[in-house]
């Protein structure tokens, strides 16, 4: 890393950009961006949920005359404090903070729960990730939230799950707790199973640690798509345009590509006409988001229509399940919808309601001489989930529904578009509905958005179930817009030649 290190490392700030080290450095002032603001409830009950588990006290069968020795550290409060817990030797250390020299660089980290053990301590991080699944043919230890300081670990059958930020946060505490002579080479995850700390080595995360730490922090800004939600793009985005930077059109790796080719700026692959590359920083230039691809290139075909057609788009929390399926029919919205905890009965027969409900329509219009097709934007989504729930769920057939995914009557219409179109931001539903003509009713809301109106609603908010029933369908006529729009050939659109 550079000679002199802007500020105190995360690990957070070791994933993604890395120039916002400085950012922060030189700009400390710069408010939180709205969708973290909106994030912060999502992450305080996930860690909420956990400390309301841990053990205050020895149960039956542990021996409760042993003192147990629980220490809840307030989130200011400064490192001694941790350090007079560790000192006092306590079960559990909740809110740890520990900073110090690693690899050269100073580092800090947050320690969400430290568990005593024999030799030492055990880091354990709260993540809103999925940490692990269960797995017939893997093994992983497993300690229940409410047995942690108390119990020993339990041997399940689960594979880990892997996640860049989780891993540097363990290593950072590893070699934090290596200073003060009580780290223990292990350490766990308590994911979106709030109940469960899946423990492991943590020593094999040091080694990518160490590189992300001695990675040189960039003096120049670089344009990536966490950039959106950043709260220093509006001071990026000026130095970017007064460097006509390649990756205002072509953000993160692929910029880097074209970058190492000998193309840092966006007028110099304008100038290298390499068709569609150069084509698209030229309509990027003149503020051009979408070009039409020529027929020679895979644009030509008919769009696969039917007499009867739904467009679906779903709701999912996080990894956990999906709560609301919507079906947008040409007139009617219908929304299949649970309020309740998903996982368990609720989300079993909302999914049967809604895949009982499509299979009808469709064996209607079958039974009618009509044919029939339903359409989602970027299958990818909506074929996981709807093969998982099958897989999770014993009220729909799993081989009923590849069958239907697999066959014509089941429509990706991004991968239509990709075939026929090509954007200077990508080609998302939220670029072509605007070119479609289509205007969401909640123009600011997106999936990051939609996870905590989802814990609102989940309390009761009669606002928040609206907004998302709303979200939810604006989509599906989103879906149904840009079908139209292909058909008719994307009017509007200019073709890529033009711009070559």
């Amino acid at each position: 890393m550079v000679e002199s290190q802007p500020v105190v490392v995360r690990a957070s700030d070791l994933v993604g950009c890395r120039f916002k080290l400085r950012q922060r450095a030189a700009h400390p002032e710069v408010p939180p961006h709205p969708e973290t603001v909106a994030r912060q409830p999502q992450v305080e009950a996930a860690r909420a949920a956990v400390m309301a588990q841990l053990p205050v006290k020895r149960a039956v069968g542990d021996g409760r005359r042993k003192a147990f020795v629980r220490v809840d550290l307030d989130p200011d409060a400064g490192e001694e404090a941790t350090r007079e817990a560790l000192a006092r030797r306590a079960h559990l250390i909740t809110g740890a903070r520990l900073s110090g020299v690693v690899a050269g660089v100073a580092a800090e980290v947050r320690i969400d729960v430290l568990v005593r053990a024999d030799d030492g301590y055990l880091p354990i991080m709260i993540s809103n990730h999925r940490v692990a699944r269960p797995h017939p043919d893997a093994e992983l230890e497993m300690v229940a939230t409410n047995r942690l300081g108390l119990g020993k670990p339990l041997t399940v059958h689960a594979r880990a799950r892997h996640h860049t930020i989780d891993g540097y946060r363990l290593a950072l505490a590893e070699l934090l707790l290596r200073q003060h002579g009580v780290a223990t080479g292990r350490g766990g995850l308590i994911g979106q199973d709030r109940s469960r700390a899946y423990l492991g080595d943590v020593t094999r995360f040091i080694e990518p640690l160490t590189d992300a730490l001695a990675q040189p922090v960039p003096t120049e800004p670089k344009r990536l798509k966490q950039c959106a939600t950043c709260r220093f793009w509006d001071l990026c985005r000026p130095r970017l345009e007064e460097l006509d930077d390649i990756s205002l059109v072509f953000p993160g790796g692929t910029g880097d590509a074209w970058r190492e080719r000998g193309y840092p700026t966006v007028q110099s692959l304008i100038d290298a006409h390499l068709g569609e590359p150069s084509a698209l920083a030229r309509a990027w230039r003149a503020g051009v988001p979408v070009l039409r691809r020529p027929a020679s290139a895979g644009g030509a075909g008919p769009v696969p229509r039917a007499d009867v057609e739904i467009d679906i788009d779903l709701e999912a929390y996080l990894d956990q399940g999906a709560y609301l399926w919507g079906a947008f029919d040409g007139e009617l919205y219908h929304a299949f919808v649970t309020w309740e905890e998903v996982g368990g009965d609720a989300e079993e027969a909302n999914f049967a309601a809604f895949w009982n409900w499509l299979m009808e329509v469709r064996a209607e219009a079958h039974a009618a001489g009509k044919t029939f097709r339903a359409y989602c934007f970027a299958a990818g989504g909506e074929n996981y989930w709807l093969k998982r729930s099958a897989k999770r769920f014993d009220s729909v057939s799993a081989a009923e529904v590849q069958a239907f995914i697999s066959s014509d009557e089941w429509v990706d219409v991004f991968a239509l578009a990709k075939r026929r179109l090509v954007g200077t931001d990508g080609l998302g539903l939220k670029v072509l509905g605007p070119a479609a003509g289509f205007t969401w009713r909640d123009e600011e809301l997106d999936g990051e958005g939609s996870v905590a109106l989802r814990r609102l609603a989940r309390e009761g908010d009669e606002r928040a179930r609206d907004a998302l029933l709303r979200y939810n369908e604006d989509d599906c006529r989103a879906t149904r817009a840009v079908r139209d729009f292909l058909t008719a050939g994307a009017p509007g659109v200019p073709d890529l030649e033009a711009f070559l």
